[in-house]
């Protein structure tokens, strides 16, 4: 009795290989149970139906503690301080004024207590404790200063928390890239199969891009570290105040020295810089989605997805529609998109405008640069490698030609465009006749290797690569295994790669490490000086605003303006 029916060669290769690729369903968002709204919005959002939206302006839950008011009652500490040690406020000045900054700070932490973002009503606060001396912590400072040293703080959180989510992104390429030393792929040039290299040394080619990333933030870490508090409006004030002192207790490495420089001019071109990096890697993010998306085109793929990380379609049965790949190139679009935002609330304006100063803050691009590689993180944790498949469809062309010119020229001294005239005849003597490498007739080659000398005018001679050399010559594992000079796709240099770029990955969360310890460092020094200059409070009695120094002209003061 004859079969029902015959699955087809290439319909039962795609059914075995989605077979081995997982044993999960594709998700049918109507058939999963789901109670509430947000249950039914978290299932799609699993699937990739829908996107995951981002909402929250802050990378992190530090950053999110450390809001404009945060940082707006940090500085307060750190003036407290420096007043009192630059003897522009008595040291009863300072414990008074110190207390009313502590109580502005722990009213925010009670029940119906105030975290207001403008320096005068949180100054309102602190008056409501102490009375109209509380004026005295404004001492040579305006918002403009104030509000420029939070933003360059603020970035200064976010783009850390991105340069975490990278090296994580990273560290997840370095893992798939692990897997495939000896998965041979074929790379491409102008959208052409064009020589077979390993998947990871594709995979560690994009790592090092990233890792370039990382170096770049290392390197705008220098220029953006550094504080604008102390330069009132722009032009600094009459008071002799220590900016390097404020600099160093809130965390920075130094100051921007130009006082309109620094709450004016440094926020755009700071922020140009810093917002160019996540633009970058997103554009590059994109490339590399693109290449898993693409094989979906393909009836038969080499890279797919978990297929438990894919949606039904509502009308057609056989597709898995990628939307963990999708939601992850939206994402990338995102953040190219909210960078050029940027650049244009920079464009044309006149200096000291609001347009520039704040615009990556406005629309939360960071928080969108950290969700992008979080669904990129997703794609490549659900990505699922077909080496015979891959190995399948460069057998199929004629990517390794040239290595056949490259064995004419380095073995038998025949000149390379000889060989590679010869190799092209080859090619096309075989797509006019539906040859592939393997099972090319070894006699055509030799005539047309005779033709070839004829038309170079060479003295003709006996093909002298023989049958089973000519056979691996042609084969992708022979020419990938012969590829020779550092950075090539052969397994030992990738090995040798993939262990330094883990070094260098190791290196940067280290530096990462360092960075932020450094910056719970200064916090802790922050409030070891501060809380006791506040306790002194309860040893010496306040000074009324008469005696205090900073009742008197700035030239009595007991030092002079600095810089």
């Amino acid at each position: 009795m004859k079969p029902f029916f015959r699955l087809k060669p290439q319909v039962l290769a795609v059914f075995t290989l989605s077979m081995a690729a997982s044993l999960a369903h594709a998700a049918n968002t109507g058939e999963l149970p789901c109670k509430t709204t947000a249950e039914c919005e978290q299932q799609a959002i699993k699937a990739g139906a829908v996107a995951k939206p981002v909402s929250s302006k802050a990378t992190s839950k530090n950053d999110e503690k450390e809001d404009q008011f945060y940082w707006l009652g940090k500085i307060n500490k750190a003036s407290a301080v420096m007043l009192t040690e630059e003897k522009i406020v008595s040291p009863e000045m300072g414990a008074k004024l110190a207390t009313g900054v502590a109580y502005s700070l722990d009213q925010s932490e009670k029940p119906g207590g105030k975290r207001p973002k403008d320096v005068l009503q949180i100054e309102k606060i602190i008056t409501d404790d102490i009375g109209p001396d509380a004026s005295l912590i404004h001492t040579g400072r305006s918002r403009q200063d104030m509000y420029a040293t939070y933003r360059m703080a603020k970035l200064r959180n976010q783009v850390l928390d991105y340069s975490d989510a990278l090296d994580a992104l990273r560290s997840q390429l370095l893992a798939v890239a692990a897997k495939n030393v000896d998965t041979i792929v074929p790379a491409y040039t102008n959208g052409v199969q064009a020589m077979p290299i390993s998947y990871a040394h594709y995979l560690l080619a994009y790592e090092a891009s990233f890792a370039r990333d990382s170096q770049r933030i290392h390197e705008l870490y220098k220029r953006m570290n550094l504080s604008a508090m102390g330069t009132a409006v722009l032009a600094n004030s009459s008071w002799p105040l220590n900016r390097e002192r404020m600099a160093e207790l809130l965390g920075f490495d130094g100051i921007i020295e130009n006082s309109l420089d620094s709450s004016q001019v440094a926020p755009s071109d700071v922020s140009l810089e810093a917002t160019g990096i996540p633009s970058s890697s997103a554009i590059r993010l994109g490339v590399l989605l693109q290449d898993i998306h693409t094989q979906y085109h393909q009836t038969r793929p080499w890279l797919l997805l978990d297929e438990g990380s894919t949606y039904t379609s509502s009308a057609m049965p056989q597709k898995r529609n990628p939307g963990v790949i999708m939601r992850a190139r939206e994402a990338a679009s995102n953040v190219v998109g909210l960078a050029q935002t940027v650049v244009f609330r920079n464009h044309n304006v006149t200096t000291g405008m609001t347009d520039y100063k704040s615009a990556w803050d406005d629309i939360g691009i960071f928080p969108q640069a950290i969700s992008m590689i979080d669904k990129v993180n997703v794609v490549m944790k659900a990505l699922t490698v077909n080496p015979k498949r891959s190995l399948e469809e460069l057998e199929d062309d004629w990517t390794t030609s040239m290595e056949l010119a490259e064995a004419l020229q380095k073995e038998h001294k025949i000149p390379f465009r000889v060989g590679h005239s010869f190799a092209s005849s080859i090619v096309t003597e075989a797509r006019a006749n539906g040859f592939k490498p393997k099972d090319f007739p070894y006699e055509k080659a030799a005539e047309l290797y005779t033709k070839a000398l004829q038309k170079y005018k060479l003295p003709e001679e006996k093909f002298p690569i023989n049958e089973t050399h000519f056979r691996e010559v042609l084969s992708p594992e022979f020419m990938v295994k012969t590829r020779v000079g550092t950075g090539g796709p052969q397994p030992a240099e990738v090995k040798r790669m993939l262990d330094e770029s883990k070094k260098r990955l190791d290196e940067d969360k280290a530096w990462m490490k360092s960075t932020r310890d450094k910056l719970a460092q200064a916090d802790r020094k922050l409030d070891e000086v501060f809380v006791k200059l506040k306790d002194s409070a309860d040893k010496e009695p306040n000074a009324g605003p008469a005696e205090d120094k900073a009742n008197k002209p700035a030239a009595e003061s007991a030092q002079k303006p600095k810089g």
